[in-house]
């Protein structure tokens, strides 16, 4: 069959952005579309073999290296992003990140690329680029080669929705005691006074340089530097401004316009990352807002995830981590095949964010006082600024609870760096998640049935939190969690017994699972089908 034409995809740095626009490749060439992924060439060993020998997808590799900080080319160095629309690529060295460097680098990848393209005999324009949101800086010059352009968001649609309605709300104007219910949005949802009462991350996580750290919650920036789609698991840089101005100064707080309305400026439509089953609500709210079209399409799991539905899912067969642990796949799912059902809670939080290290010490004595069997995922990062564009950093001497795997023994296992997150989460054992609801972590845990206890960080996650507890009622908030109030032990234990005890929650959340017992979504296939119709027809 002669194909439809070629669909072009730009992710944003780090794999937490990579592999659902991998995912979207695979879907779209099931549609008869020519895909291009185009990527740093530092991504390139996390790409498998299976996508890069796939008849139709291209994966182009730009040469890239981010710890090369040469000046800017004069053609995007007077490139000025002040009107903040996210066009600017960069203002020479000195005043560049790693984050401008890359788009530099990666945009003048892309021009030669198309250039040399469109001289090729027989050459036609791609029928539309899908580009992240965070991306936003490469509409310009896709624009150029007279490309149409779509958005894809990589997190739910419930945190844009969030960010929308509370903008329009005037929310920054509540005091103690308030509640407010949000236009358009479920009732359950109504915000109260203490959800903007967050607490700056600083530390384990942000705060590394080109003056990040300054997070104030819901007020501001979480944590200043802006990860809010992020890798390996959602925590992600929320659209990372070309010329580092709001990676500087975070984004806006409630009550001032979205960032994300900016870069979707000039796109055709949007493409986000869930599905109508899960947020519905939220995605009909954000194409009512914006007036585009915009499709749930996810969520972008591999297709290995969706056929293991209901039993256990090995991680080694569907991903390559290339990362160092302490424990095999085997030894996990052995420790996990010697516990009883649902009596294990697993704990793991983001590779860039994490509790502060008082925290970290109280959930030490939390676990060594409790009854359950557990799971704890140690980043060799942890109390330290996190991982950027994707690039391995295992800095040694971060926190570590020296002396719990003693005084707990089997009951606990310790996993230093990377964890088989699918085999546990699907395993008949697990019974509960310690999560900072980052949007990955988020829906690979409701597509196994696991509920939630909620300790949100920052960016998308304090919304991801409420959808979870509120919404979808699959989980409870960890109290304090996320506050500027310290979190103490007697917290942690009382979230843990709560959730690991609340059988209304364990059925609410195997009711959502059996929901997707057929595998990918039925509402997301539809929303790929109408998307590459739209696609037909505006450029028919």
């Amino acid at each position: 069959m002669e194909s439809a034409g070629e669909i072009l995809v730009l992710p944003f740095y780090g794999q937490g952005h990579l592999f659902p626009s991998m995912e979207l490749c695979t879907h779209l060439a099931s549609r008869n579309y020519n895909t291009t992924l185009i990527i740093p060439s530092y991504l390139a060993s996390s790409v498998p073999h299976s996508l890069r020998t796939h008849p139709s997808v291209v994966v182009v590799d730009i040469p890239a290296d981010p710890s090369d900080l040469q000046p800017p080319p004069p053609k995007i160095a007077a490139t000025s992003s002040d009107d903040g629309s996210g066009r600017g690529r960069g203002r020479g060295r000195g005043g560049m990140n790693r984050f401008e460097t890359q788009h530099q680098q990666l945009g003048n990848g892309i021009e030669t690329y198309l250039k040399t393209r469109s001289k090729e005999p027989g050459y036609e324009v791609p029928k539309c680029v899908v580009v992240d949101v965070m991306m936003s800086w490469s509409k310009e010059l896709f624009r150029e080669f007279g490309v149409q352009i779509a958005t894809f968001f990589t997190s739910g649609a419930c945190a844009e929705a969030m960010d929308y309605a509370c903008w329009k709300a005037g929310v920054a104007e509540m005091k103690p005691g308030d509640t407010r219910v949000l236009p358009g949005l479920p009732e359950d949802m109504a915000l109260a006074y203490s959800d903007l009462d967050k607490k700056p991350r600083m530390g384990a996580g942000g705060g590394g340089g080109g003056g990040r750290g300054r997070g104030r919650g819901l007020h501001g920036p979480p944590d200043g530097d802006r990860m809010r789609h992020g890798p390996p698991d959602g925590d992600r840089m929320r659209h990372g401004p070309p010329d580092g101005d709001r990676m500087r100064h975070g984004p806006p707080g409630p009550g001032q316009r979205p960032m994300w309305l900016n870069e979707i400026e000039g796109t055709t439509a949007m493409l986000i990352n869930t599905c109508d089953e899960l947020e519905h609500d939220f995605i009909e709210y954000i194409g009512t807002q914006t007036g585009k079209p915009v499709w749930g399409v996810g969520p972008l799991l591999p297709e290995e995830y969706w056929k293991s539905a209901g039993s256990v899912i090995r991680d080694g067969k569907i991903r390559s981590s290339g990362r160092k642990s302490n424990y095999t796949e085997e030894e996990v799912i052995q420790w996990l095949d010697g516990k009883s059902g649902k009596s294990v809670i697993y704990i793991s939080f983001g590779s860039e964010v994490g509790p502060s290290g008082e925290e970290y010490e109280q959930l030490t004595t939390a676990l060594q006082e409790s009854d359950w069997s557990f799971i704890w995922v140690i980043q060799s990062n942890s109390g330290k600024p996190g991982r950027l564009l994707g690039i391995q950093n295992d800095q040694e001497g971060g926190y570590y609870p020296d002396g719990l795997k003693e005084k707990v023994g089997d009951r606990g296992l310790i996993i230093q760096g990377w964890a088989p997150q699918l085999l546990i989460l699907s395993h008949p054992s697990t019974g509960g998640f310690l999560s900072h609801c980052g949007w990955n972590s988020t829906v690979e845990a409701i597509g196994c049935g696991v509920p939630f206890l909620a300790w949100p960080m920052r960016g998308d996650q304090y919304h991801n939190a409420k959808l979870i507890v509120s919404h979808l009622k699959v989980g409870c908030k960890l109290s304090n969690g996320g506050s500027s109030k310290a979190v103490k032990k007697e917290d942690i234990a009382d979230g843990i017994n709560t959730l690991m005890s609340d059988e209304e929650i364990h059925k609410q959340a195997a009711m959502i699972r059996g929901g997707f017992k057929s595998g990918f979504p039925a509402s997301s296939v539809s929303a790929l089908d109408a998307f590459v119709d739209f696609i037909k027809k505006n450029t028919s």
